[in-house]
Formats: structure tokens, sequence, C-alpha cells
């Protein structure tokens, strides 16, 4: 970046964000689904907590708006956008060129999928590969889902078990049933992987390596090029000003870090089909 540019970035975020100052009548509406620690969880006193959760705080307190967060089943956190429910999700929602076709997305931070095994890893899972014939829960309508769908196909095709998948409304009732022994893998984010084998105790590990790594992005209805403007604006100046670091730092998700702000960068890492 010149000389110049880094003279100016602050001024043109600063304009951005005070020329485009639509009301809201109740403040900007957020919809999540709180139920993927560490993004976004109930804490003590039922009160919603993550790093999601703390990142639309600090977007929406740029912006200059008050921000009312609400928690919503994931596989609808998208049609509610677009109806105008919310006016953005943030729910570690994956930027996909499916999703691409009906919201916009504001990136935020890089993650891939991981596997949760109990500890020892006794069926000896390390890629998708090794899931044929097995039971593996998935919260219904993710990335995760259709990648583990695309899999059990590919099972059959070579004579091998399909993949006995379990589908739930909420990641939190697909690790339910893992740790009730109703499945054998539970497949999600990989910080959400990470943070469930690292607060237990030593029961659970991570299996292999993630996959399918893709930002996860803020949807924003398609047309709504002024509070996609904002947000924009807003995150920029969350990570300049040392907040987004600090954010990362607190929830243990320094290595998803982004650097500069993309819209609609999915598709950068699904390839050009």
């Amino acid at each position: 970046m010149s000389r110049f540019l880094r003279a100016v970035a602050p001024v043109i975020t600063a304009l951005v964000l005070a020329c485009s100052a639509t009301a809201y009548a109740a403040g900007l509406r957020v919809g999540s689904d709180i139920s993927y620690a560490p993004l976004e969880f109930y804490g003590a006193g039922h009160a919603m907590q993550g790093f999601d959760i703390d990142l639309a705080r600090a977007i929406a307190t740029k912006i200059g708006e008050p921000v009312e967060i609400s928690n919503h089943t994931f596989d609808d956190l998208i049609p509610s956008v677009q109806k105008g429910t919310f006016d953005f999700a943030i729910s570690a929602l994956s930027d996909t060129r499916a999703r691409e076709a009906k919201v916009d997305f504001v990136d935020y931070l890089l993650a891939g999928s991981g596997m949760l095994v109990p500890a020892g890893n006794p069926h000896h899972v390390f890629n998708l590969g090794a899931l044929c014939g097995l039971r593996v829960d998935v919260q219904r309508g993710t990335s995760q889902e259709a990648a583990i769908v695309d899999q059990s196909k590919r099972c059959t095709a070579v004579h091998l078990g399909a993949i006995h998948i379990s589908s739930f409304s909420t990641d939190s009732d697909g690790f339910k049933a893992f740790s009730q022994g109703k499945s054998d893998v539970h497949i999600t984010d990989f910080p959400v992987v990470a943070y469930l084998a690292k607060s237990s105790g030593g029961k659970y590990e991570v299996a292999g390596r993630q996959f399918a790594l893709v930002p996860y992005g803020i949807a924003v209805a398609k047309g709504n090029t002024v509070l996609r403007a904002r947000i924009v604006a807003a995150l920029a100046s969350v990570i300049a000003d040392g907040s987004y670091d600090a954010l990362l730092k607190k929830w243990g998700l320094e290595q998803g870090a982004l650097r500069s702000v993309p819209v609609n960068a999915g598709t950068l890492f699904e390839g050009t089909k």
C-alpha cells in the first residue's frame, strides 16, 4: 500500500461510516445460531458470548448503531437475511459459491472443518475416506453435511459401506449424540472441534487435519450495498485499531486471521469450476 493510501484509508473509512448512516429503528438486527463455541455459545447466566458475538458488537459500535443478536436455526439464517428478518447474520457461515448466489458475504476469518473422535482414535480416522461404514453426526444445512453426503457416495462407489449420517438442527445436539456414543465421529468447523477437544479433559481428540479451508463471512442481503459498505468499513476499522487481534487471541483463533476485508472471496477457495 502506498504512503498516500495509508494516510487516507482512515479518512475514507470514517466517511463511509458517516455518509451512509442509515437509521435503524431498533438497531441492527443480527441472527446467529448460538451453539458453536468458541464462535457463539451461551455462557454463565445464559449470556451470549464467543468470537462472532464480540465481533458483531464491535462492528455495530463502529457503525454507531445498537445491536440486537437473536438465536436462530442455522439453516434458516440465510433465508431470514434474504427476507429482511435480520440485517445480517454472523454464525461461522462458510462463504461458498452456492451461498453467494443468495447473499453477499463480508469475510472475516479463515477456517476449515474438523473431526472429533474419542481419545485414542479407536476407528483410526485420519481423513474423510476413513469414514466409510462409520456413524457420523453433523449439523443440518452445513457445508460439512454436504461434504459427508458426497463422501458417502464415494464410499459406496468403490463397494465400501455408506456413512451413517445423523443430521441435527444444532451443533450442540450433534455433539450430545456423539458424547452419548450414538456416533463415532463428530464433524463440525475446525475451531469448534479444537475447542471441544481442549475442554474435554482428555476425553476427546482431533482426528487428522482440518479440511475444506474457506472464509467465514457476515451474510448481507443482495442489493443492500449500503449496509455491506458500512460493515466493510467498520470491520476494517476494528482490524486497524487492534481490536480484531485482541478478540482472536481471546478466543484462540489467531491462525484464522484475515488482514483485509474481502467480499465474496469464498469462490477463490473453491476453485474456478
